[in-house]
């Protein structure tokens, strides 16, 4: 998850730092430029003039925002960008003395209400989660599919299925019996309560006054859709792959088992493989790609360098000197997910001379 943090004050700015040694990768701190010679960070630091500055290009380029200052500040800047629950960013707020952290925006989808709580733990502070479904201690569908990587189709559905959670009405699951990876479902499923029924071919009718949840391909989700019925679709797991020359197989292969396990997933769950387009002969890459069954995508330089600037990745000198450009496993996902982007599932990280980023598309 690439997560930003940012303080206005020194007290913020100390907080700030506790709370990137509690996030993944520690995060960028985005701290005012008075504060470039008061507050020493060992974490990757940008300074601003002005927080409208920033904050825009930020609410593009990250997962999650962590901000500490008034909850105002943040609503006021954040108003003119926010779109929808299924594309936002988790957005966070923490008062400067630690006391309080508030999930303010993309509470499930974005993750926002789980990172809330752990960060709140970290720091010895009180979680505010004010998600309907969260406070009376049910589990809704659109949290599920956060935690699973699915996609909720149609989003009217969302609030017509958490409504009646709350009315205490009980949902039905069902499983498409031939979508990928039906039994990892069927046991997180499980492992919540919640037993799911599998199903063979059509989707069954609904039943009266049943509301439903429904995981299957996306090919597979009616055009017309019915309101009480709510399909979790799975996204595509894209994993972007840097590498030494002469790299063989084997040890791509492995690098992309220790990724997926980091995650608690199978490298049979990737659905594409990218890389630079200097790697387009690589026989280790090309065979990896082979044995996963997978397609294997290569991106020029320059589209990986847009990539790296628009989301102010971090490069690597000596992979700059080499082959052009200092990020190739984040950048190439990055292409490959479009226009939407994609949450960072596993940030760029090393296996001997194999580099893995591993991103859900949105």
């Amino acid at each position: 998850m690439r997560t930003a943090l940012f303080a206005l004050t020194a007290g913020g700015a100390r907080l700030a730092l506790r709370l990137s040694d509690a996030v993944e990768g520690g995060g960028t701190i985005y701290l005012p430029e008075r504060l470039r010679d008061s507050i020493v960070t060992a974490h990757e630091t940008v300074y601003f003039t002005r927080l409208a500055d920033v904050i825009k290009t930020a609410f593009m380029r990250y997962d999650a925002l962590i901000c500490v200052m008034a909850t105002g500040i943040v609503v006021r800047m954040l108003a003119p960008y926010v779109e929808s629950k299924l594309y936002d960013p988790a957005v966070l707020v923490f008062d400067e003395a630690g006391r309080h952290g508030i999930s303010l925006l993309s509470g499930h989808i974005g993750g926002a209400n789980e990172l809330t709580r752990k960060l709140c733990a970290a720091v010895d502070a009180d979680p505010v989660i004010t998600t309907a479904t969260d406070v009376t201690g049910v589990l809704a569908p659109d949290a599920i599919a956060a935690r699973l990587a699915l996609r909720p189709v149609p989003k009217s559905a969302i609030q017509v299925l958490n409504t009646a959670l709350l009315e205490g009405k009980e949902l039905s699951y069902y499983i498409a019996s031939d979508l990928p990876h039906a039994a990892f479902y069927e046991a997180q499923l499980r492992a919540e309560e919640i037993q799911a029924r599998l199903f063979r071919g059509e989707i069954p009718p609904v039943g009266a006054d049943e509301y439903r949840v429904v995981l299957s391909c996306a090919e597979d989700v009616p055009k017309v859709y019915e309101p009480r019925t709510l399909y979790l679709v799975p996204r595509r797991l894209i994993a972007g792959v840097g590498c030494r020359a002469g790299i063989p197989e084997a040890k791509i292969l492995r690098a992309l088992t220790e990724a997926c396990s980091m995650i608690g997933r199978e490298p049979s769950v990737i659905d594409l493989l990218v890389s630079t387009t200097v790697k387009s002969e690589e026989e280790g890459l090309l065979s990896a790609a082979a044995t996963l069954g997978r397609e294997v995508r290569f991106y020029p330089n320059e589209e990986l360098a847009a990539m790296i600037e628009r989301y102010g990745l971090t490069e690597s000198d000596f992979v700059r000197q080499t082959i052009g450009v200092g990020n190739v496993s984040e950048a190439a996902a990055l292409c490959a997910a479009g226009q939407e982007g994609g949450r960072m599932a596993l940030g760029k990280t090393s296996f001997g001379k194999v580099t893995v980023a591993l991103l859900w598309e949105k």
